[in-house]
């Protein structure tokens, strides 16, 4: 396994956690598969920690200290790395999203949040929990913008989206809401800042029809996988898992329209949305 990247403990309390995970285990003379073993977790997720590309958790922690013998540092210290202001279930992908290079992302159902615009958003939260209150949907609909700020890069991270045409048909926060959700898609597209291709329905069956898939890429860490289901989420780092779904990908891919095809279909639908809405 490549070594990782020094960190600078000074960013953030994910790095200085992760930072002093590879101090204490180079200390301690294990490599990331046998410290994984001893802790019944994978090589690659100990490589993960030491990246900071997934979130230490007091369960880690407490293991890792009896383990490498650190004297309750990092179940003192977890708790910090741990924060996250979004949901439990998806505060580990977020957080490994952001320090991806590439992401590849199959989406059945809605716009994926990377390319969401802020009604788009909203529309999405309120749906998901029409009792919440007001100020929590708002609350939920500024995290999903801040997550799009990645986008503001000009190059990194490289992001190719395959969009079921059902999401581009289901509207989703009324007809104005989905043209211009789709002319934001169509232009980030436009100008090279993300790939994306439609899945046409008339694709028929293909290898994703279970669920999305989200693959991240990182430059010092193992690639992960993740999926996500009603108020549920799992992150994926087996090799061979990953490799499988990234094959998936690649069909889907193939059977997806061409980016141009795909293009000339969001600005259709768009232009379609914006006629109905004002005659």
């Amino acid at each position: 396994m490549a070594a990782p990247k020094d960190l600078d403990p000074s960013s953030s309390p994910r790095a200085l956690l992760g930072a002093e995970l590879r101090h204490a285990r180079e200390k301690a003379g294990l490599s990331q598969t046998e410290l994984g073993q001893r802790l019944f977790v994978s090589g690659s997720f100990i490589g993960q920690l030491e990246a900071g590309t997934r979130r230490m958790l007091p369960d880690i922690a407490r293991m890792l200290d009896e383990v490498l013998g650190t004297g309750g540092f990092f179940t003192r210290n977890c708790a910090a790395a741990a924060k996250s202001k979004y949901e439990e279930h998806f505060a580990d992908a977020a957080d490994s999203e952001a320090q991806a290079t590439a992401i590849r992302e199959y989406s059945p159902l809605l716009i994926p949040g990377l390319l969401q615009t802020r009604a788009y958003a909203w529309a999405v939260n309120r749906a998901y929990d029409p009792t919440a209150p007001e100020e929590t949907v708002e609350e939920w609909t500024e995290g999903r913008m801040e997550r799009t700020a990645l986008l503001d890069h000009p190059t990194k991270p490289v992001l190719w989206v395959v969009l079921d045409e059902a999401a581009l048909l289901r509207e989703t926060g009324g007809r104005a809401v989905m043209a211009e959700a789709l002319r934001h898609t169509a232009a980030l597209s436009r100008r090279g800042r993300a790939i994306v291709q439609v899945l046409p329905l008339s694709a028929g069956a293909h290898t994703a029809m279970r669920g999305a898939l989200k693959l991240m890429e990182f430059e010092d860490a193992p690639q992960l996988a993740y999926f996500e289901g009603v108020h549920t989420g799992r992150l994926e780092d087996d090799p061979a898992t990953v490799a499988q779904l990234r094959f998936a990908f690649d069909l889907l891919v193939a059977s997806a329209l061409s980016q141009e095809n795909s293009l000339a279909l969001m600005e259709a639908l768009a232009q379609d949305y914006a006629h109905e809405e004002h005659p």
